[in-house]
């Protein structure tokens, strides 16, 4: 295959995804409302469950991609390789975007009443200036164990599948969490609508990098694209690949 047909296929599978991901988007938002006086302690609580199984599902997919078009496996290489794909994607997704998106929408700098609401200038609600918040560094020892896990399922058991709709939701909660983390005051329409565009990019990107365009960069014929990517031709992708 071309690298012209092979980009033809990744912008189809991207354009395919858009009404999917504008839906997991529109998820993230109601979660955000549901949770949004849980407190900066409950959502991250959420958050510490959401991501390292996000985490999980996509070291799955992962390493049982490049176990698909290796011929030999090696679970070394197999651990390096869904090891650093499952973490770069999920930190990508479930914590750099939001973070950023939350930091241009302005949501996470306290108001001049979130200020004084303590009266002596100190953050409320169990806010702090952490800034940004690495999952696996903050908490080493439950997302890598997570990549290791989801390594270890797609070596041993290749043929574990979990829906497509399943992983991208997960991720939705997971950036949701993260932002309901950092989030001061109250989520307005305003504030919304930013909120809604940093899940969709954060959804849609990474996830999309994550299930589409790794797999399409190992395909070398129309048959191999087939096999790694059955309803590629539909673009309704009811994807159960793992994730």
């Amino acid at each position: 295959m071309s690298v012209r047909e092979t980009a033809r296929h990744i912008f189809a599978e991207l354009k395919g995804h858009v009404p999917f991901t504008v839906l997991g988007a529109g998820l993230g938002i109601v979660f955000m409302l549901v949770f949004n006086r849980t407190g900066v302690v409950g959502n991250r609580v959420l958050f510490s469950v959401f991501h390292p199984a996000h985490v999980v599902l996509s070291a799955m997919v992962t390493a049982s991609m490049f176990g698909i078009h290796t011929v030999r496996r090696r679970f070394l290489l197999a651990l390096v390789v869904g090891y650093v794909g499952s973490i770069g994607i999920a930190t990508l997704s479930d914590i750099v975007i939001p973070h950023f998106g939350a930091h241009v929408l302005g949501i996470d700098v306290p108001s001049h009443g979130d200020l004084h609401e303590d009266g002596a200038g100190e953050e409320s609600d169990g806010h702090e200036d952490e800034g940004i918040h690495l999952g696996f560094v903050d908490e080493w020892y439950i997302v890598n164990p997570a990549a290791v896990l989801g390594v270890l399922i797609a070596f041993f058991l290749p043929r574990t599948k979990f829906p497509h709709a399943g992983h991208v939701l997960i991720s939705t909660w997971a950036s949701s969490a993260y932002m309901l983390m950092n989030m001061r005051g109250d989520l307005t329409l305003v504030t919304g609508i930013g909120v809604f565009v940093t899940l969709f990019v954060a959804i849609w990107i990474p996830c999309c990098v994550s299930d589409i365009v790794f797999p399409l960069l190992f395909v070398r014929s129309d048959i191999e694209l087939e096999r790694a990517c059955p309803n590629h031709r539909l673009h309704s992708h009811p994807h159960s690949d793992g994730k």
